[in-house]
């Protein structure tokens, strides 16, 4: 059977699109959706979305545009990815599914979005109520989980080692987690690394890392601001939120989300 695929990327976060509204794809291929993604013998991406309709929101008469369902570059369904998110909002314009608005149904709930005339994706993650915070890390879900820890000289530090040895060591267990790294930069801009789970190696940009750091930078007092630029090693992102009694609700993830190129492959 043929294919045809769409890649998109944000900020270096790369992922292999493809329209399943009519449900022609073998969703329980694991090995196949590994090899769409190996960046040797497939198309290459850190993971791959599907584009469908969601049947339950549709019977409910519910507005929902779209459903997300997203997969690691190891071909397992997954988390909640912001920068996948972002990509998938700019297919669905680019299928005239949504024009410049959208909502739809990933596994953490439900997302609003907006598209920019300049292309920028702006997306609304979960509310995050609970932030635990230790001496030496702060950990919290924002539709994925995620460690987050200061360190010095980010620029030389081994994030595919250090990450690994947390994400599969006692503190996590089984399930595991993603893990950044931050240096803060001024009192809005901090840089992050993130060595993420599932693709089991760092990538060049986490969305809902970057949101994670943010939130958790704010926590830690490390800064004031509720709007936070984020210099990920693919480029930047803005993560903005609101606040109140450790909670933190009206969270946007901000950044390009650019088509790369389409085409069709034998599976």
């Amino acid at each position: 059977m043929q294919i045809e695929f769409y890649k998109y990327q944000g900020t270096g976060n790369d992922f292999v699109m493809i329209d399943n509204r009519s449900n022609f794809f073998p969703k329980d291929d694991i090995q196949l959706i590994a090899r769409l993604c190996d960046r040797r013998f497939g198309i290459g991406g850190d993971g791959l979305i599907l584009l469908e309709n969601d049947e339950v929101a549709s019977n409910l008469a519910m507005p929902i545009d779209f459903k997300m369902v997203y997969y690691n570059s190891d071909g397992n369904q997954s988390s909640m990815c912001g920068n996948g998110g972002r990509c998938l909002v700019a297919f669905a314009k680019k299928l005239n599914v949504i024009q410049d608005n959208a909502t739809f149904i990933a596994t953490d709930g439900l997302h609003h979005a907006s598209v920019a005339a300049n292309g920028i994706v702006s997306l609304q993650m979960i509310d995050v109520p609970e932030v635990k915070i230790t001496p030496d890390y702060v950990f919290m879900n924002t539709g994925s989980p995620h460690h987050i820890q200061l360190v010095e000289d980010l620029e030389h530090y081994n994030v595919k080692e250090k990450g690994a040895s947390i994400r599969y060591g006692e503190l996590y267990g089984k399930q595991g987690s993603n893990i950044n790294f931050v240096k803060k930069i001024d009192e809005t801009t901090f840089s992050l690394r993130t060595y993420e789970r599932g693709v089991e190696d760092e990538t060049l940009a986490c969305g809902t890392g970057a949101t994670a750091v943010a939130i958790a930078m704010n926590v830690l007092g490390e800064t004031k601001a509720n709007s936070i630029d984020l210099n990920v090693e693919g480029g930047k992102l803005v993560v903005s939120f609101d606040e109140k009694d450790g909670k933190f609700s009206n969270v946007f993830l901000k950044g390009p989300a650019e088509f790369v190129f389409k085409g069709t492959i034998d599976i």
